[in-house]
């Protein structure tokens, strides 16, 4: 064991660049069996943050199916989901981020589209039937959007003939999930209304086909109160979905004869979660009749739901976030990880639990003494606040006795989604220079059930504040950390989580807000369509709740902050627009608060170009170090504008 440089918490050396974070990543998000072969997609940060379309070389090593500078990207929702897929024959079908049409590539050929050249339309959630694409289409025109159901051919016709394109279904803002029966007579989907947002409320529906279109449909299950998600044909007449009227989503069967539910698992765990991406999938039927779920409370696990109506079989994997991707003979194709196992793209064998590494979202780690210990914690305060907290750690660093190391609050977006331990480059920069991570899942965060879900209805702003200060109030109150220097970091609705919580309470030493919202009122104004209707659930519908938005808001409350601030924008973001963090700027100029704003050319919500997260990420880090007391070694300074100066 070598000595231990005895260094002032965020100081110690680490080998761990903002370059290695940002270049050393490249997320898997989505595979798939294609023949006998694994199809996967992932970011490409160095290559202007593209999707591509990857499979195995013949060394194991990457090779390119969808080659740069073709990009595999939906818009609908804005978040998009279900870009890609594949024919047996191994066409990759896709859809193309900077036209949003659907092409085709051919083995041999150049992409060719398969739709129209057309502005106002978007597709996702793509899957192959016989001789046509079934697609969500979004389709935006003189201020309105809709949304429909098609059948696009993959002959290419409908490429100069839109008329070639079949509308199946539409009649409500959204829909997702369409699965036709196997005899190709009726066709379920899932579909909600604004002002639902789709863990709020679903319907899961099944029309009857005259030749390609619904000539009529009804209602299974579901309503504003229930959301019901991913349903999957079991033969012609019964239908698997997943559902939360227990208060989790569980799986059920549901029986077109007579319409009957049969809950097929009833546990306080949820096979299910929050639908910003079309296409997700909790879990999937086996051959031979078994069902693979994921089963969620706090962390994953993977369970096999034998078709005889047994208990369930608990599988015993060394992972805690598992993401079912496809299934096949035997095996399943899943994306996993720990916080001691890198996140990524992992064959199981079913038979003997065997799990080989696909493709992960890293090439490489620093030595294992660099990443950060992961321990969950439940705290105590207004209500109990679940969260993960990485400790400092440097194998060749220790802290003068007595030393209490500062710690970062991160607050994931959403609101509604979750954070889990993971192996995160991002939390090892920090805690390998002794820097602390606090990683809160406030109320409102999914994976606890509905109640926990709920926590933040109507309390946004709230809610989620007290849930982050109880969190670093309890490490501060166990010693673990220096309450003189906390704080807080968070991108979109974690951005106003930063925000309110540094202009509503005094716990914080300072705050990174990445495309935060600062303005609930101009949110709901100028956000796109996915989103418009959200903040009726999360703090009151307008006009009715206007008083309530002006309080919440932490633009109007600048004049209660007394501690710097950090800010993050991409200039091209259509759901948190610019003028929301230039907004706050100014009120941090008018108020003489030291601060930075970081805007980035060509960056929507969320950063994708590797210049932009070395950027960010330095950026970050000397903003931290002026602000508690120590200066990196090896970033660049960040200008702070002070007053005067």
């Amino acid at each position: 064991m070598t000595d231990r440089t005895v260094a002032p918490f965020g100081t110690w050396a680490s080998p761990l660049t903002a370059a290695d974070v940002a270049a050393g990543s490249h997320p898997v998000s989505g595979a798939r069996y294609v023949g006998g072969e694994v199809w996967w997609a992932e970011l490409r940060a160095a290559e202007g943050g593209r999707y591509g379309i990857f499979r195995a070389g013949r060394d194991g090593e990457p090779e390119p199916v969808l080659p740069a500078p073709w990009n595999a990207r939906s818009r609908v929702h804005e978040y998009g989901g279900g870009a890609w897929t594949a024919t047996d024959d191994g066409d990759l079908v896709f859809v193309q981020f900077s036209d949003q049409r659907i092409h085709v590539l051919r083995p041999g050929a150049e992409p060719a589209p398969l739709t129209p050249e057309d502005a106002r339309d978007r597709f996702g959630d793509l899957r192959v039937r016989g001789d046509r694409v079934v697609a969500v289409r979004e389709r935006h025109e003189d201020g309105a959007v809709s949304r429909d159901i098609v059948l696009v051919p993959l002959d290419g016709r409908a490429a100069s003939d839109p008329e070639a394109i079949v509308s199946v279904v539409a009649g409500s803002d959204f829909l997702a999930y369409p699965r036709f029966s196997p005899d190709g007579r009726r066709l379920a989907w899932i579909a909600w209304n604004h002002p639902q947002m789709p863990w709020d409320g679903t319907e899961l529906r099944v029309g009857e086909l005259d030749g390609e279109r619904v000539a009529e449909w009804r209602t299974l299950l579901g309503g504003p109160d229930e959301s019901v998600l991913q349903p999957e044909w079991d033969g012609d007449r019964a239908l698997y979905a997943v559902t939360d009227r227990s208060g989790w989503w569980n799986p059920v069967r549901v029986d077109l004869d007579g319409g009957a539910v049969t809950p097929l698992l009833e546990q306080a765990r949820e096979t299910g979660g929050p639908l910003w991406n079309l296409g997700r999938d909790w879990y999937l039927p086996l051959p031979g009749g078994d069902l693979a779920l994921v089963s969620t409370l706090g962390a994953d696990r993977l369970e096999v739901l034998p078709a005889g109506g047994e208990e369930p079989r608990v599988l015993d994997l060394p992972l805690t976030t598992i993401e079912l991707l496809d299934a096949a003979p035997g095996r399943l194709l899943l994306d996993g990880g720990s916080a001691a196992l890198v996140g990524g793209a992992r064959e199981l064998d079913l038979a003997t639990g065997e799990l080989r590494d696909v493709r992960l979202d890293y090439d490489a780690l620093p030595e294992a003494g660099l990443l950060p210990r992961a321990e969950e914690r439940t705290f105590s305060g207004e209500r109990e606040v679940h969260a993960v907290v990485y400790p400092p750690r440097n194998p060749h660093f220790s802290a003068p006795d007595g030393e209490l190391p500062p710690f970062v609050a991160f607050v994931h977006g959403g609101p509604t989604t979750r954070t889990t331990a993971s192996v995160n480059l991002v939390f090892a920069y920090y805690t390998s220079r002794g820097i602390g991570v606090v990683d809160v899942n406030y109320g409102g965060s999914t994976g606890y059930g509905r109640e926990y879900r709920e926590r933040l209805k109507g309390q946004w702003g709230v809610v989620d504040v007290e849930d982050v200060v109880t969190a670093v109030r309890g490490l501060a109150d166990a010693g673990l950390a220096d309450p003189a220097r906390l704080g807080i970091e968070g991108g979109s609705a974690g951005g106003w989580t930063v925000l309110s919580a540094l202009t509503k309470t005094d716990v914080f030493a300072c705050g990174v807000s990445l495309y935060g919202v600062a303005d609930l009122t101009a949110l709901a104004e100028d956000t796109h369509d996915f989103e418009a209707r959200y903040t009726d659930g999360l703090v009151g519908p307008l006009p009715e709740a206007q008083a309530v938005y002006d309080e919440r808001s932490p633009l109007n409350h600048v004049d209660g902050l007394d501690c710097p601030v950090l800010l993050l924008q991409g200039l091209d973001d259509p759901v948190v627009p610019p003028a929301q963090s230039e907004r706050f700027r100014d009120g941090l100029v008018r108020k003489g608060i030291p601060h930075a704003y970081l805007a980035f050319e060509g960056e929507s919500h969320g950063f994708r170009k590797i210049e932009t997260r070395i950027r960010a990420r330095e950026a970050a880090l000397s903003f931290y170090g002026q602000v508690f007391g120590f200066e990196p070694a090896d970033v660049p300074a960040l200008e702070l504008w002070r007053a005067g100066e």
